[in-house]
Order: C-alpha cells, then sequence, then structure tokens
C-alpha cells in the first residue's frame, strides 16, 4: 500500500455508517453497484462502478479524502486527493 497524507487525520474511532445505503440511489430510484463509505463523516455512497459514482461526487464535494468499501467481507481504503490505497 503506498501512503496517504490524510490517514493521520483521520477520526478515530472511525464514525459510524450514516446508513445501510447509498442514500442519493435511493432518492433517485438507481442502484448502487458497491458502497463506500466515508471515513471522516460516515456517508454511505456507491462506487465509480455505479451510474452516478455518489461515493467520489461526496469526496469532491464534501472535501472528505478516504473511504473504506462497505461491502461484507472487504476492508480496503482509497484515498481521492492522493489516489492510492492505504
Amino acid at each position: 500500500m503506498n501512503e496517504c497524507s490524510h490517514i493521520d487525520a483521520l477520526p478515530h474511532p472511525e464514525p459510524e455508517a450514516l446508513g445501510e445505503t447509498c442514500r442519493e440511489c435511493a432518492e433517485t430510484g438507481t442502484h448502487p453497484v458497491q458502497l463506500r463509505k466515508c471515513l471522516s463523516c460516515g456517508h454511505i455512497g456507491c462506487c465509480d462502478s455505479s451510474p452516478l459514482r455518489h461515493a467520489s461526487a461526496h469526496a469532491r464535494e464534501s472535501g472528505h479524502p478516504v473511504m473504506r468499501s462497505f461491502e461484507q467481507g472487504e476492508d480496503w481504503r482509497w484515498c481521492f486527493t492522493d489516489n492510492v490505497l492505504v
């Protein structure tokens, strides 16, 4: 895994998930392919393979750089700012 300049600034413990699915997809009637959890605030958004890419949109709009997979059995993290797995 690569270096990320944002990991040390994340809250500990990580925030609780703000839902069980992508709220934006539920509101628009689209289907999320996979889910991602913002490690700054707990927002749940759909991945970039989903039609509307709400997780990356959240990162751009909020300035929250790091998310992790919100899929069962997965624990990888991605920094949108540094473009690295962390």
